[in-house]
């Protein structure tokens, strides 16, 4: 049961966290304990943290926020908090690009539970007589979520300004006009809710940061651009085969997605998979690359089973992707993007830096380091993903319509990319639909058609399939085909 609130992303995580404090609150109350009352020890105040002068609970509430800033400071500026950021803005991206999603929130869990535990040591002892309601009330949980979201998510000053704002203002009102209007507070909360979702619905600091700031510096990695990557410096091109699909079927309820598809990909090679839409193609890279589990069959890649893997753990051992609709961390810069998928392949900062500066240098973004992705063209959003995917440098990189959305003259560019990565040694497997380019590009195609494959041969060969033809090309677009091949 404590596993099925990981599912959930973003506010919708956070506020399934709240059953928890709510259910502790139900089980004391249905237990007997209306209330628990704290020894009073004044004869060892500094032991049992219990002063005549209630000026040193607010030093010691003020040590306590000290030390939560500079924790999260530190989780800030770390991988820890470029990890927790990556999958507050798109999970599937983060846990593609190596990051384990579910042991970072666990980690984050743990982290912000020992925090609240100082804080309810030192709220239980200037209280002296503890409840369930005062410890586990709805108003009492739901306030640190309230000044998060109010604030702003993922970022050190979001809760302090929704603390600073929302707090003294529902404690002054409760305080004037609490025997009047008994639950004044609460009214403050939901109204603060209501106005910044309406207004802000990311929080006050990012909608100031956006409004006001041109750019924002990464702080873990500089702009300055570095030579590509040379192909002495890159995995030598194989002839075995790399990637080895045999038999795999997967079903969406009555459907059959995928039935019993082999598929082998050489090392060094540049496999193209083109079907009409539905085909099964994406479900395909899903498989592969661990967000769907197939039903049957079995996947290997160099010798290595990857079957049962999940995402991150298939990035691990060397296999990139981007995805059909570009998966960004809006709110981080095209640094800090692509370093999430740095991070993978190195535990040094500094050589991933040195990765990060490399991927954008082949891909053409050296210069749009310090944009923020949010602002990026399809185009730019196009070549970022694909530097992230690169940055570990690995072995096989899967393209899910990289030239998706792009105009004529955007195509030239990125396929002059995909043909560099290709000739530096690494390994391509993409889906495309745009087949005068993808002609002149693969060594080999395969066909997908209602989740079986069709065929499988050389472009020449395969444009001249009597069944390509009729399930996908058409006989309109035999001849142009064709004469692009000749």
């Amino acid at each position: 049961m404590a596993i099925r609130p990981f599912r959930l992303r973003g506010h919708y995580f956070a506020l399934a966290m709240l059953a928890y404090p709510l259910t502790m609150l139900y089980v004391f109350q249905w237990l007997g304990y209306q209330e628990v009352s704290l020894p009073m020890k004044r004869d060892a105040p500094l032991l049992y943290m219990q002063f005549a002068d209630q000026r040193a609970y607010v030093v010691l509430a003020l040590g306590l926020l000290v030390v939560a800033l500079a924790v999260s400071l530190g989780v800030e500026n770390s991988r820890f908090g470029m990890a927790l950021l990556a999958i507050k803005q798109n999970e599937p991206a983060a846990e593609a690009a190596g990051i384990d999603t579910w042991r970072w929130k666990m980690r984050a869990i743990m982290l912000s539970g020992a925090l609240a535990g100082m804080a309810g040591g030192l709220y239980a002892v200037v209280l002296l007589v503890v409840t369930p309601e005062s410890v586990f009330g709805m108003l009492v949980s739901a306030q640190p979520l309230i000044l998060a979201l109010f604030g702003g998510v993922g970022s050190l000053w979001g809760p302090v300004i929704g603390a600073v704002v929302l707090v003294p203002l529902a404690e002054g009102l409760n305080g004037e006009l609490g025997d009047v209007l008994p639950g004044i507070q609460g009214v403050v909360y939901g109204v603060a809710i209501i106005l910044i979702i309406l207004g802000a619905p990311e929080g006050v600091y990012w909608h100031l940061r956006d409004r006001f700031a041109k750019s924002r510096s990464a702080p873990l990695i500089s702009a300055e651009p570095v030579p590509a990557v040379a192909r002495s410096d890159a995995r030598p091109t194989g002839r075995g085969d790399l990637l080895v699909l045999r038999g795999i079927g997967i079903s969406f309820g009555g459907l059959r997605a995928l039935d019993h598809v082999d598929l082998v990909v050489g090392e060094g090679s540049l496999h193209g998979i083109i079907g009409p839409n539905g085909a099964g193609k994406t479900t395909l890279f899903n498989v592969v690359n661990g967000f769907l589990a197939p039903d049957a069959g079995e996947i290997s890649f160099g010798g290595d089973q990857l079957t049962g893997l999940r995402p991150n753990q298939v990035c691990r051992r060397g296999i990139g992707r981007t995805f059909q609709v570009v998966r960004a961390f809006p709110r981080m810069t095209v640094l800090e993007n692509v370093v999430v998928g740095a991070f993978v392949g190195t535990s040094d900062d500094r050589a991933a830096e040195q990765m990060v500066r490399a991927a954008l240098h082949r891909v053409g973004l050296a210069d749009r380091g310090a944009a923020l992705a949010g602002g990026l063209t399809t185009h730019e959003l196009r070549l970022m993903e694909l530097a992230r995917a690169l940055a570990p440098r690995p072995r096989l990189v899967l393209l899910d319509e990289t030239l998706a959305g792009l105009g004529h003259d955007d195509l030239g560019g990125i396929l002059d990319v995909i043909r560099r990565v290709r000739e530096e040694g690494v390994t391509l497997l993409i889906i495309e639909h745009t087949m005068q380019a993808m002609v002149r590009l693969v060594d080999e195609f395969s066909v997908l058609d209602h989740g079986r494959l069709i065929a499988a041969g050389r472009p020449d060969e395969i444009v001249r399939d009597r069944r390509v033809i009729e399930a996908y090309l058409g006989r309109r677009w035999m001849d142009r085909v064709a004469d692009a091949v000749a």
